[in-house]
């Protein structure tokens, strides 16, 4: 929906001249908007427990509607609850088994993601060094796990760690944009609509 009012915003503005900023002000006014706004406080009200974060959601949304006049914030940004690989447990994780679990390959490849290959890069790094000067050391470089789609990898060659980004396989969720630690990673619109298109679901 909010394609479609930002589609209408440009037909008004290349017709009639009108401002691009009205999109707000359109988008406000559609269901989309509505549907968000009554949903706001489920998540916020989690950080509570699971048990509180239930019964206030039940409260909110099915006796208020999502009407309650106030509206709860998260107490931090989600990068910053990482904690260093040093204070937390190895995980094995088991090979997948291709009846529950599957690899990231065979994963993607159902995403029907498509970039072109000359394309820009549209996952940019602030300081190109950081995931292997600092991140990698503090965090085990947490990018080559939180990614669903086997985005970043840390490579070595001659005993020489790389980050390596393959961003032909990136489905476009945002997560390293958003969970990246340093806040280094910033995912940017690709060129020429490349990504998932999730033709089989």
């Amino acid at each position: 929906k909010s394609g479609i009012v930002a589609a209408e915003t440009i037909n008004e503005h290349l017709k009639e001249s009108k401002e691009l900023s009205i999109y707000e002000e359109k988008f406000k006014k559609s269901w989309a908007y509505k549907e968000l706004f009554e949903a706001r406080n489920v998540k916020p009200s989690f950080s509570w427990g699971l048990i509180l974060g239930i019964i206030f959601t039940g409260i909110d949304q099915i006796i208020f509607r999502g009407k309650l006049p106030f509206t709860l914030k998260h107490k931090h940004a989600d990068h910053e609850t990482l904690k260093p690989a040093n204070e937390m447990p190895v995980i094995d994780y088991p090979k997948p088994d291709n009846v529950i679990t599957f690899d990231k390959t065979s994963s993607v490849y159902l995403t029907g993601t498509n970039h072109t290959d000359n394309q820009p890069v549209h996952l940019k790094l602030k300081d190109k060094d950081l995931p292997i000067r600092y991140t990698l050391d503090r965090f085990d470089e947490p990018a080559q796990r939180y990614c669903p789609a086997g985005v970043y990898e840390v490579q070595v060659e001659n005993d020489v760690p790389k980050f390596v980004i393959n961003s032909q396989n990136c489905i476009h969720c945002k997560t390293c944009d958003i969970k990246e630690p340093s806040q280094n990673i910033t995912w940017v619109t690709p060129e020429g609509s490349g990504g998932p298109r999730y033709g089989n679901m």
